[in-house]
């Protein structure tokens, strides 16, 4: 599960940039949220049922809205709008981060989620690779840089609030549940911003895979893991995807991988590897007593 999430959402950062090549960030979002909740219908009969999905969309009505907004809405916005100037590849490479902040918000979120000891000097490596990247980028480039890493922080508050407050329920309730939540709130934002002719057939199907790869289908394997695993192992996710996009973008788009790029990369994951407890500092040994 964890491996085709991350072949999912590493190819999403090659098909944010080839859209917005052409569609405001606006559109992009409203597009991709409108054809992930409409991808998501013809699974509803086969595993909830349309009697179930209505009684758990009502009983978790708000914890869905919330996640709508800020586990979709907010962030995919500020992604698609970042890559408007970064390349595909350093976006996923900054939103790497993700771990890092879901062990930020851990702090005062969730008591089984907080890092202390090896795991937060993990955290500090992390971040120390991320203020590489950042401070790496030309002047108008540091903006967008912050906006994906304001994503970051969103999916890692929405990663520890989904698994606190949506764990009973089904994985399909929450994507569709939340996914809906999304298009409402993007649709005044994609209406106004619709383009005046029609895009390419490029952008159309990178929109399409957005929506019913990138969210329908992956959604179901994201919110699977974090109910059957919890959302620090769900998060692992990140380790993945950047190497991928990175591939994606450098054989797809031309971009090229910079020495900071990788430089970041490596401290980024080096941390989330010490920050989540997957890779721990070696204990010195105690001192033999002397006779």
């Amino acid at each position: 599960m964890l491996i085709a999430l991350a072949a999912i959402w590493g190819s999403s950062f090659l098909f944010i940039k080839v859209a917005v090549r052409e569609l405001a960030p606006g559109d992009v979002v409203f597009g991709r949220v409108l054809v992930g909740v409409l991808a998501l219908l013809p699974a509803v009969p086969f595993t909830v049922g349309w009697g179930r999905l209505a009684a758990e969309l009502r009983r978790h009505a708000l914890p869905l809205i919330i996640l709508g907004v800020c586990n979709a809405s907010v962030p995919f916005w500020l992604l698609a709008w970042s890559e408007k100037r970064l390349d595909s590849g350093l976006a996923a490479v900054l939103q790497a981060s993700t771990p890092l902040f879901t062990a930020l918000v851990a702090f005062g979120f969730s008591r089984s989620d907080r890092v202390i000891g090896g795991r937060l000097v993990g955290v500090l490596i992390g971040f120390l690779g991320v203020v590489l990247l950042v401070g790496a980028q030309p002047r108008g480039d540091v903006l967008s840089a912050l906006a994906v890493l304001g994503s970051a922080l969103c999916y890692a508050g929405s990663a520890l609030y989904a698994g606190a407050r949506l764990r009973e329920a089904s994985p399909i309730v929450t994507s569709f549940g939340s996914l809906l939540i999304a298009t409402l709130t993007t649709l005044p934002l994609g209406v106004t911003q619709l383009p005046d002719h029609v895009p390419g057939w490029k952008v159309i199907g990178s929109v399409a895979a957005l929506g019913a790869l990138g969210l329908s289908v992956a959604y179901l394997l994201y919110f699977g893991l974090i109910a059957g695993a919890g959302a620090s192992y769900a998060v692992l996710v990140t380790y993945l995807v950047p190497a991928l996009a990175l591939g994606y973008g450098a054989t797809f788009l031309g971009e090229n991988v910079t020495a900071s790029a990788f430089a970041g990369l490596m401290l980024i994951l080096a941390g989330v590897a010490l920050g989540t407890g997957t890779l721990r500092l070696p204990r010195r040994a105690p001192a033999p007593e002397t006779p």
